[in-house]
């Protein structure tokens, strides 16, 4: 099958010639695709690909199509995809063919905003607070952009403190806060490692920083070897084997 694949780079080149060749068109019959029926059809086959993968609501926004656009009316229906290494979120784009045997193929920009319920600073926050519920309120946010993520629910919030003055309205993400350190460089912690009624412990040095969970580095005091496990408290931490 022959086809006709129009690139963004290439576009504007296209689009000159199909400017010089709109009179040989018209005075030829030849019907033309209409900029709406091409927006259209990538718009609804969007809509459907970003609601299957996200449960809050979405918004598909289509860029524009070039007014000087000219694409033979296609005999089939139009086909939409979306081209490889696109995104299901934020700009992306989606390409629509004509599948007819001299079809072509024409790339649209869009923009897919997805919407869910985010806890967002509910007053402005120093630097180093400990979080409460009353410091945080559920707001339906656009959270097409966070890669860094988002919490959802106030039992988030649970012993975080904030890593930086903190606006009120934003949105509370790994970015804005944290957990407050309970191990520091040098603390004398208990090293366990076990399960059940049989446990070893000994003593060790913490080597570096971390907080609840984080893993970290110890010197055991006895044997003076380097030893990893994970906080569980600020004198506990519990041996990988």
């Amino acid at each position: 099958m022959l086809m006709t694949e129009i690139r963004p780079y290439a576009l504007s080149l296209l689009l000159l010639g199909l400017c010089i060749l709109n009179p040989v068109l018209a005075a030829s019959g030849i019907e033309i695709q209409s900029r709406d029926s091409i927006l259209s059809s990538a718009k609804n086959y969007l809509q459907d690909v970003v609601q299957d993968q996200h449960s809050g609501r979405i918004e598909v926004t289509m860029g524009h199509l070039d007014p000087r656009l000219r694409l033979t009316q296609c005999a089939q229906d139009l086909q939409a995809f979306q081209p490889s290494g696109a995104r299901n979120s934020g700009r992306t784009s989606v390409g629509v063919r004509c599948p007819d045997v001299s079809g072509w193929t024409i790339y649209v920009p869009a923009e897919i905003s997805v919407f869910a319920k985010a806890l967002v600073a509910a007053r402005p926050l120093a630097k180093g607070v400990g979080l409460t519920p009353d410091d945080v309120t559920l707001v339906e946010t656009n959270v097409s952009g966070m890669s860094q993520g988002y919490l959802t629910t106030p039992a988030d919030i649970d012993g975080l403190v904030t890593r930086r003055p903190v606006a009120a309205g934003s949105v509370l993400s790994s970015a804005i806060v944290k957990a407050p350190l309970l191990v520091k460089r040098g603390d004398r912690v208990r090293l366990v490692s076990g399960e059940g009624p049989i446990q070893v412990e000994m003593l060790g040095e913490a080597i570096e920083a971390a907080a609840r969970g984080d893993r970290v580095r110890v010197r055991a005091l006895n044997s003076k070897r380097v030893v990893e496990g994970w906080v569980v408290s600020a004198s506990v931490v519990k041996m990988t084997l």
